[in-house]
This record gives C-alpha cells, sequence and structure tokens, in this order.
C-alpha cells in the first residue's frame, strides 16, 4: 500500500507565507508526476501545481508567481510553498502523484492524499 500525507496547513494573514509538504510512503518502486490540488467550499477540485521526476513544473495561472512547488526525490516529498497568499486561495489542499509500485511492472496508480486546511484571513 502507498500513502501520501500533508500536512501544514494553518489560518493565516493575507500576505503571509506557508509551506506544505507532502510525504510518500509504502511500497513505492518510483515517483513520476506529484502534483497540488485544491477544493474550496462549494466549488470543484482544481490543479494547482505539478512537478515531474525531472524537475519540470507546471503551475495554473491563479497561482502563478506566488507558488513554487518542488521536491525531494530522495525522501520521496513534494512541497509546495505559497508567498503573498489572499483569502481566495483558502481552500483544502491536496497531494497527488503517479507511483509504480512493481519494478516488473510498467504499471502505475494515482494516489491522493487526505488533505489539509488553508485559510487566509485577517
Amino acid at each position: 500500500q502507498v500513502q501520501l500525507v500533508e500536512s501544514g496547513g494553518d489560518l493565516v494573514q493575507p500576505g503571509g507565507s506557508l509551506r506544505l509538504p507532502c510525504a510518500a510512503s509504502g511500497n513505492i518502486f518510483v515517483i513520476g508526476v506529484m502534483g497540488w490540488y485544491r477544493q474550496a467550499p462549494g466549488k470543484q477540485r482544481e490543479l494547482v501545481a505539478t512537478v515531474t521526476s525531472g524537475g519540470s513544473t507546471y503551475y495554473s495561472d491563479s497561482v502563478k508567481g506566488r507558488f513554487t512547488i518542488s521536491r525531494d526525490n530522495a525522501k520521496n516529498t513534494v512541497y509546495l510553498q505559497m508567498n503573498s497568499l489572499k483569502p481566495e486561495d483558502t481552500a483544502v489542499y491536496y497531494c497527488n502523484a503517479d507511483i509504480r509500485s512493481d519494478r516488473f511492472k510498467l504499471a502505475t496508480m494515482n494516489y491522493w492524499g487526505k488533505g489539509t486546511l488553508v485559510t487566509v484571513s485577517s
């Protein structure tokens, strides 16, 4: 089994910063793309950012220039550094990853964490 565990969610004032780590554990052979999604109250889950195993990144327009995604492959961990936070960034943030568990099979599975709440409010 594989688990993704997010942490770091908190209440922060507008303009503040937070760093969210997400650690993958369990039966892992190799991790492909890792990403962060978020879901605000009453809205659909949306993509925030992704990073490949080689370090290539993608950001949604709403966070570009404010958020930075990175990963530590040795620790099976992905990070989301969030700066200049706005009230509209308030959401539950979910970690996502494509993971291959079997060295003899090419198939990967997609996994989700349970989420961590970020609230941006004064």
